[in-house]
């Protein structure tokens, strides 16, 4: 069974009139979806906001006290260049991590195999102490840590394709020994991440600007997906950033959605062989509309393929 959450509540964080990351994205994705006939059979369920002890296993108290303090009631307050709070943000956040809780409830209590969560404000640039990079609060990470918490898991990876690597899952990934974490990116973009990683738990695979597909293919074939086999996870989460591909204004990489599709497809196989394809999905980048719709239309058909 496969699961598909989205909430009308994610199209409520708002960055400004003519910010890449706005609600169409969302919109756009659910609609190609439908157009698709991908959500015909799909479970779907009510997500139920976060709360603010699941946040705290990840961002400190005063992390989360800060953004509370400066959401307005009207109009937005600018985090930094890139990140805005609106009134309706944190009701945003909250929903999109979320959907994530609800996914990894309903994965391990065996009502869905794999779950697209179509959700935003994105979150893997979101580190302890500090929102950025459009995030405002890492969802993979809460998520991560609720399953290890509520299901006592020893063993989750992630795995994240965006073209920014995930630096608020790098800072997670290094205080909880038990996620793996493998990041495909564009180097020399933002946020400037060292390309190479001293953690045991990470492997970092740097791409150069105008790589094409096969470079990342074989990025994930040469070291990749072997690094998540090799770690053995029960729970493997997908940080989905689209912008790597080829029409997306905010990088340099030359992806298609034939490449999606095909590293989603390997990743699936080796998902049924090391944790039951127990996989979920988490969107994350992603801002030439027309190019995300069908990228993510893309990566879901492959996720239900198996």
């Amino acid at each position: 069974m496969f699961l598909y959450l989205s909430s009308p509540h994610c199209q409520q964080h708002s960055n400004g009139w003519g910010h890449p990351e706005n609600a169409q994205r969302v919109v756009q994705i659910g609609q190609a979806l439908s157009e698709a006939d991908l959500l015909n059979n799909a479970l779907q369920k009510t997500i139920q906001p976060t709360t603010e002890e699941d946040v705290l296993r990840v961002h400190s108290p005063t992390f989360w006290e800060t953004l509370k303090k400066h959401l307005p009631e009207s109009g937005f307050v600018k985090i930094d260049d890139d990140t805005s709070l609106s009134p309706g943000s944190l009701e945003s956040a909250l929903t999109a991590s979320g959907a994530v809780l609800t996914a990894v409830d309903a994965i391990m209590n065996q009502e869905a195999n794999q779950a697209f969560c179509n959700i935003r404000p994105p979150g893997h640039h979101a580190e302890r102490n500090r929102p950025m990079g459009f995030c405002l609060i890492n969802h993979i990470a809460i998520g991560a840590a609720y399953a290890l918490e509520k299901y006592s898991l020893e063993r989750i990876a992630i795995v994240d394709f965006d073209v920014h690597h995930g630096n608020g899952t790098e800072d997670y990934v290094a205080r909880e020994h038990r996620v793996a974490y493998v990041s495909s990116f564009e180097e020399n973009i933002f946020p400037f991440t060292n390309p190479v990683s001293d953690l045991n738990n990470m492997l970092k695979l740097p791409l150069k600007s105008h790589s094409d597909g096969h470079a990342f293919l074989k990025a994930w074939h040469d070291s990749g997906f072997d690094f998540v086999r090799q770690f053995k996870p029960q729970l493997i989460f997908i940080s989905a950033g689209f912008d790597a591909h080829k029409q997306d204004p905010l990088a340099n990489l030359n992806l298609t959605e034939q490449d999606f599709y095909n590293w989603t497809q390997q990743l699936m196989q080796l998902a049924h062989e090391v944790c039951e394809g127990k996989v979920i999905s988490v969107l994350e980048g992603g801002y030439d509309l027309k190019a995300l719709a069908e990228s993510a239309t893309a990566h879901v058909k492959a996720l239900q393929a198996l």
